[in-house]
């Protein structure tokens, strides 16, 4: 069966979002020709053009509408009208815009049935709200357009997957986001997806918040009022979890293999182990080699994948970022939406 398209959303035009589109579709471009990866591209066509003059590339990427039945299997879609020219690595408000605009058609056509899920390449936060759209990131404004409270953000790399209770919230604000309610949502929608990515029982670990899991009350008690209590009701429901294990051993016993996933409890606890496995440096310049990981978002009625990095406002239009996490991305949305993948990496 011809798989659905994915809809690829470009993301703040001024970032590296329109390079590393137009480098995947080259890298994947054998895949599309046989059919057995259809892409649509929504964003800005002026900036689309720009990274493919850039590449010195003349893979065809026709425009479509919305409306259109017979997409070919790589295409374009117009996600707003152009403006004054975005220039890369400049932060403005049509960057915002056309972020917007991009996953709200996404979401309209995945809702619709017309794309299998959505992948979107980067945005800039501060660009979003100059633009009027006032949210902390992707994550969120995914949750506003589908109608969904609590979502859950999933990030992964190779064999560390580690989804998160609290994400975009102060340090401060943490503990109050360790429910009993909150943390078994992201244990049951973590042991889905990972069902859904092969796994048949998965092992999943829970993070503790404090330094030793509390040591016994000393550093705190909601490891041991809230977390304990959660994980204990989860295993007696049948599910494989243990925990709260210490957060200075979690992530290297997730590296061992010996769990399938861990559940952080906020922001940098989760991110920080990835991105150091994933962002790869060339110690002589400092510079990244690499870009590897991908960020899942659980509990949306729709499948939606990322890149796990930001605009890169810094190297936009400089023709050195790399695709290798939008790839990613893309094998993943794959997975998730039952269609033919490469395993990732």
């Amino acid at each position: 069966m011809t798989p659905r398209h994915l809809a690829i959303t470009m993301g703040d035009p001024a970032g590296i979002g329109p390079e590393i589109i137009v480098k995947a579709c080259i890298g994947l471009q054998d895949r599309i020709a046989k059919g057995d990866l259809r892409l649509l591209i929504i964003g800005s066509g002026a900036a689309l053009s720009a990274a493919k003059a850039a590449a010195g590339t003349s893979i065809a990427i026709p425009e479509v509408g919305a409306e259109d039945r017979d997409w070919p299997n790589l295409c374009f879609l117009q996600a707003d009208a152009e403006g004054a020219p975005i220039q890369p690595g400049v932060l403005s408000a049509d960057g915002g815009r056309f972020a917007f605009k991009a996953v709200e058609q996404g979401v309209r056509l995945t809702q619709a049935g017309r794309t299998a899920a959505i992948v979107t390449a980067p945005l800039n936060k501060e660009a979003l709200n100059k633009a009027g759209y006032h949210y902390p990131g992707h994550t969120e404004m995914l949750a506003h357009l589908t109608g969904v409270r609590g979502s859950v953000m999933l990030l992964a790399h190779g064999n560390m997957r580690v989804s998160h209770v609290s994400t975009h919230v102060a340090l401060e604000d943490v503990p109050k986001r360790l429910t009993a309610e909150r943390l078994r949502q992201v244990i049951d929608l973590t042991d889905d997806a990972l069902r859904r990515l092969g796994i048949a029982r998965p092992k999943i670990a829970i993070a503790a918040l404090n330094p030793h899991a509390g040591e016994g009350g000393l550093f705190g008690r909601q490891d041991i009022d809230v977390s304990a209590p959660t994980i204990a009701k989860a295993v007696a429901d049948g599910l494989d979890v243990v925990g709260p294990v210490p957060g200075d051993t979690i992530f290297v016993k997730l590296r061992a293999g010996q769990f399938d996933a861990a559940v952080a409890m906020y922001h940098d606890q989760g991110h920080i182990p990835v991105k150091l496995l994933g962002f790869q440096v060339d110690p002589a310049t400092g510079r990244w080699q690499e870009l590897s990981g991908v960020n899942i978002t659980l509990g949306l009625p729709i499948i939606r994948t990322s890149v796990d990095h930001g605009t890169a406002f810094d190297i936009a239009g400089k023709g050195i970022a790399n695709e290798h996490s939008l790839i990613e991305a893309i094998e993943y949305a794959e997975r998730l939406a039952g269609g033919t993948s490469i395993a990732p990496k």
